[in-house]
């Protein structure tokens, strides 16, 4: 019986075959690296259209009325809660399933062993976090519909990590890893407390609630442990992985990256124990420290890596590091002198947008491209216009926030909505552009299809391709 290049057969095992002609061998490397291609562009996909409609769109709706009414307590806290899971699980959770999917296997020197399985996490965890936006917003069989996209978005996790973790590195099974990995390996950790956490709550909610929002506490620690233990660990490892070479920046300072998460996870421990006075604080040591591993204001030792994206890249990059900074500082402030939720709010908005956000439009731009098939970005200019218009949208929404909450300033109330919509076009912007990307874009596979003089010097050249992006 033929055997499909995309059933479980790793390449190394395939060259070991010397019935295998190099053209076969070409195949099987080609049509898995179509369906890796594939899986990665339905899980971006999805998560663009969670970004712009259940995630951003809310978000504007929320805060529109919050201006109108001058109220935060305008606005029901399951609609803030739906905003909030749309653009943490819906969008950045199904980008990093898609990445890790494509890339973990290859760092490691393996491939993914079950397409079968892959396609099913995806399905699992748009299924569950689009449940959990319906209940949220709709109420419509909350109580049933809350735990049901909990779970199965815990499952879509479990069937990630057991399909990742099988892979093991070539040569010696005591090859020691590289620190990045230890960082996004806690993150992951990080994500599996926030879903387990997420199912407690969902049963507690579903059970005793009165309506599908999270108590305020719980979800204030809640809250804690997805910023600072799941999101701002992922950036820390793939920027320890990657910013080396796309900024040019100097070697990694690996043991103050380690040391930076340990300080993190200490800060987040004490946090959600209920000692912010010193917790907080220690997010911003860990946020220094790891600013400082990386490198990341120092002058670059090499010329940064721009081929194919827009000039600014390494600003942009750097200006998501300066709002970590920003978000740290106003946890602190926040637990000293908030009086009415609005420094706490300008906290994660510039944490959540200004650091996560501007990082996944500035390296997404970077990656994705050549991920989807070594593709090259549909337009660098759209990807100016679209971190142009979110970093200023998050600029005018936190510092506006703070001086209108607390009540310093009337006339901040109408900056809000301002700073809603500069977001709202900017990451719609970046969705535009990486879709044109997927569907303007020709893939390495397409232009080959289009050239009948390629022969068997494709894969070399596309190859080449990838290098000169990189």
């Amino acid at each position: 019986m033929a055997t499909s290049p995309t059933q479980a057969v790793s390449l190394p095992e395939a060259l070991e075959r010397p019935s295998l002609s190099p053209a076969q061998l070409f195949e099987i490397t080609r049509a898995r690296e179509e369906a890796l291609s594939r899986l990665l562009m339905a899980f971006v996909t999805t998560g663009l259209i969670f970004m712009v409609f259940p995630g951003t769109f809310l978000g504007v709706w929320n805060l529109l009325q919050i201006s109108g009414r001058e109220s935060v307590a305008s606005i029901s806290p399951a609609w803030r809660q739906a905003h909030g899971h749309a653009q943490v699980f819906g969008w950045v959770g199904s980008f990093i399933l898609g990445i890790g999917f494509y890339s973990i296997p290859k760092m490691r020197g393996g491939v993914t062993s079950s397409f079968a399985a892959a396609w099913a996490c995806w399905a699992t965890w748009t299924t569950g976090a689009a449940l959990r936006w319906v209940a949220n917003v709709y109420l419509w069989e909350w109580r049933i519909l809350l735990p049901v996209s909990a779970f199965l978005e815990l499952a879509a996790f479990l069937i990630f990590f057991r399909g990742v973790s099988q892979h093991r590195s070539e040569g010696s099974d005591k090859q020691k890893l590289d620190p990045w990995i230890w960082v996004v390996i806690s993150a992951s950790m990080g994500l599996l407390l926030v879903l387990l956490t997420n199912l407690a709550g969902c049963f507690y909610v579903a059970l005793r609630g009165a309506t599908p929002a999270f108590p305020h506490l719980f979800d204030q620690r809640y809250l804690a442990l997805m910023a600072w233990g799941f999101l701002v660990p992922f950036v820390w490892g793939f920027s320890a992985k990657w910013m080396t070479v796309f900024l040019g920046l100097r070697p990694l300072r690996s043991k103050w990256l380690l040391a930076a998460v340990a300080v993190n996870l200490t800060g987040l421990g004490l946090t959600v124990a209920g000692v912010g006075s010193v917790g907080l604080w220690l997010f911003v040591v860990g946020a220094g420290t790891a600013i400082a591993a990386l490198g990341m204001f120092e002058p670059s030792e090499n010329e940064a890596k721009i081929r194919g994206v827009h000039s600014t890249f390494p600003f942009f990059v750097r200006m998501a590091y300066a709002w970590l900074l920003v978000a740290a500082v106003l946890g602190v402030a926040a637990n000293r002198w908030d009086t009415s939720g609005g420094i706490w709010g300008a906290s994660r908005h510039a944490l959540t947008v200004g650091f996560v956000s501007v990082m996944i439009l500035s390296v997404g731009q970077r990656i994705l491209p050549a991920f989807a098939g070594m593709r090259m970005l549909w337009s660098t200019k759209l990807m100016f216009v679209g971190l142009t218009f979110v970093t200023l949208g998050c600029t005018l929404r936190v510092s506006c926030e703070v001086v209108a909450y607390q009540g310093y300033a009337a006339w901040a109330w109408s900056v809000l909505p301002i700073s809603a919509l500069c977001e709202l076009a900017g990451l719609t912007v970046y969705a535009i552009n990486i879709l044109g990307t997927f569907i303007l874009e020709r893939s390495h596979a397409q232009e080959r299809a289009c050239d009948p003089w390629d022969s068997s010097g494709t894969f070399s050249k596309g190859i080449g391709r990838f290098g000169r992006m990189y």
